[in-house]
């Protein structure tokens, strides 16, 4: 299977609810609706051995309706390919179900989404900021954010010394356990 047979088997079972495919550079692109994204995600996944999810980005298509969008970047190992799904978000809700419990590399994907953005995902198991500081009232990659940033009141932790490198307050443990868990933690209060 390729890309465009997985495109066509998508639009087989979504039917009226594929908004179509595209083919730019020998890469598949297709759109679905934000009401069934979980449940194209969830068919890629499972019927069609998409079992990497590349990548997940946020787009603000600032002055068109929808104004954001979330891009799902899948690859199948088995079958060696690769699927681009996109899908609108409306801007009143900006809301899309997580997909953690499919491809537990969405966490962070749908985090910085989150942070960058202001889309959230139901469903998350942590939806919190992962670049800017909880509190930090603006998404800085919505197209309305000025390139000279904003000002707001920046919590002390960000003036204290400098952190050594090796050892420093916040670091990784040697661990076999998946990326989720190794999410770089304080020593000081998750030994």
């Amino acid at each position: 299977m390729d890309a465009t047979e997985a495109a066509s088997k998508l639009e087989q079972e979504l039917e009226e609810d594929f908004h179509g495919s595209t083919v730019f550079r020998g890469e598949v692109s297709v759109v679905i609706p934000d009401s069934r994204i979980k449940d194209a995600l969830k068919f890629c996944r499972e019927a069609l051995s998409f079992d990497y999810l590349v990548d997940l980005s946020g787009i603000d298509n600032m002055d068109e309706e929808p104004r954001y969008g979330v891009i799902y970047e899948l690859y199948s190992y088995q079958y060696g390919c690769h699927l681009r799904i996109k899908t609108g978000v409306d801007e009143a809700e900006r809301e899309l179900p997580s997909v953690v419990d499919l491809w537990p590399t969405a966490n962070w994907h749908e985090r910085e989404a989150y942070d960058m953005f202001g889309i959230t995902f139901k469903g998350h198991p942590d939806l919190r900021r992962i670049l800017m500081w909880e509190g930090y009232p603006f998404f800085p990659l919505r197209k309305d954010f000025p390139l000279a940033g904003k000002q707001s009141d920046m919590p002390d932790v960000a003036f204290s010394e400098s952190a050594p490198l090796e050892g420093g307050p916040f670091v990784t443990s040697p661990t076999s356990a998946g990326t989720d868990k190794r999410e770089p933690r304080s020593r000081e209060t998750h030994s």
